[in-house]
């Protein structure tokens, strides 16, 4: 179900997925991440690392009235320290989609499904 932003030059509809790819795409920008979850959960205690071209995969968006609630599922790089990691996701995702697009976030909720060494 689009999102409906209405101006006083007419309404805007905001599909779900434009959502989810800005919010993926402001995810990536983020220190210490390795990338985007699947939203399905673990696959043999192994969580899958999507690409750029799946980012919305890892992001699931609802609404409540006008206001958006964002959840992401990401993997953390190891030895960065987790809570600062989405912290900073929540931050950069909220002011995107509030400056960017004109939503009202209510909620950005992350799920770290994973820690992953870079090399």
């Amino acid at each position: 179900m689009p999102l409906q932003l209405v101006s006083e030059n007419g309404k805007i509809d905001v599909a779900d997925q434009v959502i989810s790819v800005i919010a993926g795409s402001a995810t990536l920008d983020c220190y210490g991440l390795v990338g985007m979850a699947s939203r399905k959960g673990l696959k043999d205690g192994i969580a899958e690392l999507l690409g750029r071209e799946n980012l919305s995969r890892g992001v699931e968006v609802r609404h409540e009235g006008e206001l958006v609630h964002l959840d992401l599922y990401v993997i953390v790089s190891y030895g960065t320290k987790i809570s600062e990691v989405a912290h900073n996701i929540q931050s950069k995702v909220k002011y995107v989609l509030e400056e960017v697009v004109g939503l009202k976030v209510d909620q950005v909720n992350v799920y770290v499904q994973g820690v992953r060494v870079l090399k």
